[in-house]
């Protein structure tokens, strides 16, 4: 018996019972903002490639840009999961503005003043950050980095180029391996913009090191850990870059769904058409436990600590996203095809997904790495 199509914002009602009272709550803010504040223009910020700084301020003033930083330094003072719902509900809104729903590593590894320096007045929106590690020599092996730091008196003096830095052009300062820096700052100067596929609105280019000179104590945690770091920076961040892809996937099936209400095909709504009850069933199941394993991991990751699986889960999310996406095109047909329907925009910003923070390549091979080791054990 066939039943009609009715996924728009869906979510099941046990998965959000699973959910706390307060995390719950914090979804709804999130996803009214998002559909009254950010869909509306994610559009316009792409095709004319517009920071969203209004609207970052106005996250900032609700909390959502430091949902894990403790009360003390002008944050949230809730856990790894709350950050990933709210990562999920603003990118369904735009993914260019949840790229920028991210703290960084001076919350771990920062001493207590360089937290009041570099994180208080970042959580509110009227700066941001952003995470140099990338050179134009060298993406996924971290390692390679040709970027030097000599120390000269009470000053270190670095020299080097870092590439494809998300938000240096809107930046106040950013994390350069192990250094924290300034923006703007003497010997410091950043490349073009990049015309990029996705998310447009959210800057990208080079940052370039030419002798810039910054205070001893601007060095981020003990001399010579910079790779661990930068590791466990990535780590974390992939949990916000699963939770992108899902609010990005969910706006892809709202968008669908919508879509095949209205559109008629022999006489009725293609949604009443078995086919597409079908894909969009499948794109809803495929949905719903991508979800599940995002959450999972952002439990894990708050009682125990960060493991493989994480990056196993986020690999399982980001095939489930582009199984979704090319399900919404199908339903759109053409019109999937245009500019002037959404789901054009979220297959592009989709993409990035499965290249920063670590490529599905790379995570592949820390999964098989890691099972390794463990039958090692």
């Amino acid at each position: 018996m066939q039943k009609n199509l009715c996924l728009t914002g869906c979510r099941s009602l046990s998965q959000l019972a699973e959910l706390p009272e307060t995390h719950q709550l914090l979804r709804q803010t999130c996803r009214d903002y998002a559909d009254r504040e950010l869909a509306p223009i994610a559009a316009k910020l792409d095709k004319e490639h517009v920071y969203p700084a209004k609207q970052v301020k106005e996250l900032g003033a609700m909390g959502v840009m430091a949902m894990e930083v403790p009360e003390e330094l002008g944050g949230a003072g809730m856990d790894c999961l709350a950050y990933s719902l709210a990562m999920e509900e603003i990118s369904r809104g735009c993914a260019s503005t949840g790229v920028s729903l991210y703290i960084g590593p001076v919350l771990k590894f920062g001493t207590e003043e360089q937290k009041k320096q570099w994180i208080t007045p970042f959580t509110t929106g009227e700066k941001v950050g952003c995470f140099a590690l990338s050179e134009p020599g060298n993406g996924s092996d971290a390692g390679a980095a040709s970027t030097v730091a000599r120390q000269e008196g009470e000053e270190w003096v670095l020299n080097g180029t870092k590439a494809w830095i998300t938000n240096c052009w809107d930046a106040s300062a950013t994390g350069i391996s192990t250094f924290l820096i300034p923006m703007p700052h003497p010997g410091l100067s950043l490349g073009k913009k990049e015309d990029k596929l996705g998310i447009r609105a959210s800057s990208t280019a080079n940052i370039i090191l030419e002798d810039c000179r910054i205070p001893l104590n601007n060095m981020l945690g003990p001399r010579g850990a910079g790779f661990k770091i930068a590791m466990q920076t990535l780590d974390s961040g992939r949990i916000g870059i699963a939770s992108q892809a899902l609010g990005i996937a969910q706006a892809s099936l709202d968008c669908a769904a919508d879509y095949a209400h209205k559109r008629t095909a022999f006489g009725a709504p293609i949604g009443k058409l078995q086919a597409i009850q079908e894909a969009a069933m499948a794109k809803l199941a495929a949905s719903e436990a991508a979800t599940f394993c995002s959450h999972q991991v952002t439990k894990h990751m708050n009682n125990r600590g960060l493991k493989h699986n994480q990056s196993s889960d986020q690999v399982n999310v980001l095939f489930v996203l582009f199984c979704i996406l090319n399900q919404a095109i199908q339903i759109l047909g053409g019109m999937g095809y245009v500019t002037d329907m959404p789901a054009e925009r979220h297959y592009r910003d989709a993409r990035i997904t499965e290249i920063y923070e670590g490529t599905s390549e790379i995570q592949r091979l820390v999964i098989a790495g890691q099972i390794l080791k463990e039958y090692q054990s």
